[in-house]
């Protein structure tokens, strides 16, 4: 073993090679102790500070391996060609609807330009996804797809499958769009059990023009049972193959374990399929002659399985869904029968809470795509366009913080995006110039009670105990811990009803916000919508935020009959009464969860401030909630949207998880071209980041975020900089030198050609009427006239575009041709010159002689050409030979950010490491990491005695003690 092994890239734990072998298989390190259990027995521990050791060496020989693999020319160049011929060779059609007639639609309702592009998408292209922003018209472009298809053929019978609380909202919109039309529409009791056959039945033997059914019903609907075992042995074929690969490579016995799992379970599903009788029992999803499938609201089938090498990545879901492989299935059977042609899906967040979920939408949409790029398997996919990053972040409870390794970070975008657009079509609210209010948003921060306070210190003693494994999981665990978390942020009424109601709680201050804009608003009746996912209303009597909220803007005098519950609306006839006593301004305020009032909801009409609550895990239900107020058909041209958070709680960590989430998705949903990597975030995702930093009340916290802000800036520039190098050594290599090359031989050639015209330069002073004797098809001319006459005779004969030689002038050969309806003429020596002709006798020899006069004057170009060769060739030697000029600043400020994030990292007082026995050595020297954790508390002391000095709010350091050496 060498030091390079051992010291540089290695550590005395894990040599280079093996984490080498580790980042091949794209795992992150981990380093274990193997300690006895004190009832008999084993078990392995994380070691955190060799982990933490080795995980930098990791990062080490990632950068070197960077670095390396493009400094040679010849292997850079053999790269970037490979590269390109694999996926840098897709355009993505652009689809134009102008031209199309639509029959029997609607006359009143016009569609606006992107909804005919997407219609048009649709029809002429392949499987499709609709990725337009929320309230961008998906429905109707869906429905015209649907009619447009069958009216010219390329489909029989559509089945639209929607969220079930929207159906008979679809079914209306169809209608609307073409009253004409032949729909079925499917209702609760057309799937009970003993209507189930019927109603499919009805889809098969009817002629409709399109089928309505709910996203629960959809799955009612099996695909026949040999299909469902076909598919099933290629899954389980797939996952033997994964399997025995790792196990060739010496992998992880728990991916092992894991996939084995998932093959058993897969196993136990044919074994059930092959035991079941369904002869002639249930219709199939087959038999319904069904030949354009349409999914609306497609991101509620995002869980869909998939098998990878990578371990306790977060942003990679391994669960699985039964009605996502449901739909995965018939969406395979939809592309066999239709030629990859048949599924449309809709969406106005297709990736909503990580980046599989792209990978997802393309294995349901673009399956032979990425079988073709050979990408089906997702690790390929990962390698190629992802990677993971590790990362401090605020643990859970709320007042800790962690490491973390995601997968959250595209490199390669434009040649992935250039992918998935040949299905996605992406249209974002900066191109469709929507009619919609202007959205100012406020975040409205709270300080949060002495009770909430020690609430979340006892979730961290919990969330402690949990880790140690020193409670049973069915007594606590982090699920239960994180629901209490957030709990806690909302109201502590919710954990315990006796508790004092706290007048400045952040349920109160939106209360009072909500009656001050009631107030303000009455002329106009303007209403407000509010957003809670928890402590939803109930029957009981106990506790709950929304009737908490009505009671109090009643008792401020708001009318009863204004304040409603979503909730309250349980069917459909009630939800349309409700949605239209909002639009009327009937019912002031709205108060609802994102579930029941996100997608589908239209109540925009007179809404002029939107409450959130509490934070949803995800972006895309942001989004949702955000869409309800940001919609065309709103009367107010400008809306206010609140965010409520209380510091120090579990709202911090909600908001830092959608920033995780918003990094990569603001990428990929955009309407500019995309970066080449997804390092960055939008404005979106930094107001995240600015909540963040107001719920977390510590000052290395912000210091942490604009270190990361300004490091990301400048290895950008310093990546572009290195770019700007490896281009100058390729055209010092190869380009330059070619050029003058050129250049040189041009020089030659042309001071030949002109030595040869000078013989003939004064053969033509005597006579003006003459010229030097010039040779067209054998014939010899020097009476201009003739030569003239002779020239254009050439030009009339000529049948065909070929270049073809005609004679000779002056020691130089002449060649005839035709352009563009144009005759050009060629006069070749060593070098070549070109000229139009005309349909004049004198003028086209007058052009002959202009030509050959200006010849010095290419010949001075071209040696101005080669000294400027020369001169970028030398300027290009120095430039390559700089380094990156602010290389010290980002050293430095990596290097702070380091040690912050090592500082933030209190967990490791929670450490899992066994203790040791042994004392330190006396005179012992530190470890590297060692000294970097007493460096960064040294730094945080210094820092939080100049804050105090300037009498700003207390700041308490983590109390960080450097682990023994081992």
């Amino acid at each position: 073993m060498t030091i390079t092994a051992n010291i540089t890239y290695g550590t005395e734990r894990m040599n280079a090679y093996k984490i080498l072998e580790e980042t091949l298989n794209l795992k992150d390190i981990r380093i274990y102790d193997t300690v006895p259990k004190p009832e008999g027995g084993e078990t392995r521990v994380l070691n955190r500070k060799e982990t933490t050791l080795a995980a930098q060496k990791q990062d080490a020989i990632k950068e070197a391996f960077s670095d390396w693999i493009f400094k040679d020319p010849q292997r850079r160049d053999a790269l970037v060609t490979k590269y390109n011929e694999l996926f840098n060779s897709t355009r993505p059609r652009e689809y134009d609807g102008s031209h199309i007639e639509f029959v029997g639609i609607n006359p009143e309702i016009k569609l606006r330009p992107h909804q005919l592009d997407a219609i048009a998408h649709i029809l002429y292209g392949g499987n499709t996804l609709l990725a337009h922003e929320v309230g961008a018209g998906k429905t109707f472009e869906m429905v015209a797809a649907a009619m447009e298809s069958k009216r010219l053929g390329l489909c029989q019978k559509s089945l639209f499958v929607v969220p079930n609380h929207i159906i008979e909202q679809m079914a209306a919109d169809f209608l609307r769009l073409y009253p004409a039309a032949n729909i079925l529409v499917a209702t609760k009791k057309d799937f009970e059990t003993e209507n189930r056959k019927k109603f499919c039945g009805r889809i098969a033997t009817g002629e409709y023009d399109a089928i309505i059914i709910g996203h629960s019903q959809f799955e009612k609907i099996p695909l026949s049972s040999e299909r469902q075992k076909d598919l099933i042995q290629d899954q389980i074929s797939e996952i033997t193959d994964g399997i025995r690969s790792i196990k060739s490579a010496n992998g992880e016995r728990f991916t092992i374990k894991q996939l084995e799992k998932t093959k058993r379970s897969l196993e136990n599903r044919l074994e059930k399929l092959s035991a079941e009788n369904r002869k002639d029992s249930v219709v199939t999803f087959e038999q319904l002659g069904v030949d354009r499938l349409f999914v609306d609201e497609a991101h509620n089938y995002k869980n869909l399985f998939l098998a990878t090498k990578m371990r306790n990545v977060a942003g990679i879901s391994t669960t699985e869904a039964q009605k996502s492989s449901d739909l995965y299935m018939k969406c395979r059977y939809m592309d066999e029968i239709t030629g990859s042609k048949g599924n449309i899906f809709a969406t106005g967040t297709p990736l909503s809470n990580s980046m599989t979920e792209l990978y997802t939408m393309m294995r349901y949409l673009q399956y032979d795509t990425l079988n073709n790029h050979n990408l089906l398997h997702f690790d390929s996919w990962a390698s190629t366009f992802g990677e993971t990053t590790t990362a401090i972040e605020l643990a859970p409870e709320g007042t800790g913080y962690r490491a973390k390794t995601r997968f959250n970070q595209f490199f390669n975008l434009p040649e992935l995006m250039n992918m998935f657009k040949e299905a996605a079509d992406i249209k974002t609210a900066d191109t469709l110039n929507l009619t919609i209010p202007e959205a100012k948003y406020e975040t409205i921060k709270t300080k949060p009670s002495e009770i909430q306070k020690k609430m979340v210190e006892e979730l961290s003693e919990r969330a402690t105990a949990v880790h140690k494994k020193k409670v049973d999981p069915t007594q606590d665990n982090m699920l239960r811990i994180t629901n209490d978390g957030r709990k806690i942020g909302l109201d502590p009424r919710m954990m315990n009803s006796l508790l004092a109601d706290d007048p400045n709680s952040k349920v109160n201050v939106c209360i009072n916000n909500i009656f001050k804009i009631y107030e303000e608003s009455k002329p106009k009746k303007s209403a407000q919508i509010v957003f809670c996912d928890l402590s939803t209303p109930t029957k009981d009597g106990s506790f709950n935020v929304y009737d908490d909220i009505k009671k109090k803007l009643i008792s401020k005098g708001v009318k009863p009959k204004e304040v409603a519950f979503i909730h309250e609306a349980d069917t459909e006839i009630k939800k349309k009464e409700l949605f239209a006593k909002v639009r009327k301004g009937q019912v002031r305020v709205l108060i609802g969860s994102t579930a029941k009032c996100g997608a589908g909801t239209n109540v925009q009409d007179k809404l002029i401030a939107l409450h959130d609550l509490d934070a949803p895990w995800r972006p895309s239900d942001l989004e949702q909630r955000r869409g309800r107020i940001v919609r065309q058909g709103n009367e107010n041209k400008e809306v206010q949207i609140y965010r409520y958070v209380t510091e120090g709680t579990f709202d911090a960590y909600l908001y830092q998880t959608l920033e995780n989430k918003q990094k990569f998705i603001s990428q990929i949903m955009t309407s500019k071209n995309p970066v080449r990597r997804c390092d960055d975030m939008d404005e979106a995702a930094l107001s995240f980041a600015e909540i963040k930093a107001l719920c977390a009340d510590n000052p290395n916290i912000a210091e942490k975020m604009k270190l990361d802000v300004e490091v990301s800036k400048l290895k950008i520039l310093k990546a572009n900089h290195q770019s700007q190098i490896y281009d100058l050594e390729d055209k010092l290599l190869k380009t330059f030198p070619k050029q003058i090359k050129y250049a040189e031989e041009k020089i030659a050639n042309i001071t030949a050609d002109m030595s040869e015209l000078k013989k003939t330069e004064t053969d033509n002073q005597t006579n003006k009427d003459t010229i030097p004797p010039m040779i067209i098809n054998g014939v010899t001319y020097t009476d201009k006239k003739e030569a003239g006459t002779a020239l254009l005779a050439v030009c009339g004969e000529k049948e065909d575009v070929s270049v073809e030689h005609i004679g000779s002038y002056r020691g130089l050969e002449m060649s005839l041709g035709l352009s563009m309806g144009e005759f050009f003429l060629n006069l070749d020596g060593n070098s070549s010159y070109q000229l139009k002709l005309g349909d004049d006798v004198f003028g086209n020899l007058s052009r002959i002689n202009h030509a050959l006069e200006n010849i010095p004057n290419i010949l001075r170009n071209t040696e101005e050409q080669l000294e400027n060769l020369h001169q970028q060739v030398e300027h290009a030697k120095v430039e390559v030979t700089k380094s990156f000029p602010t290389e010290q600043e980002l050293t430095e400020k990596s290097s702070r950010l380091k040690e912050l994030d090592t500082l933030l990292n209190i967990d490791n007082s929670n450490s899992d490491e066994p203790k040791q026995p042994q004392k330190e050595e006396q005179g012992k020297p530190k470890s590297s990491l060692d000294k970097l954790l007493s460096s960064a508390k040294e730094k945080a002391d210094a820092y939080n005695s100049a804050m105090k000095n300037e009498k700003t709010a207390d700041i308490q350091t983590p109390n960080i003690k450097p682990d023994k050496e081992q």
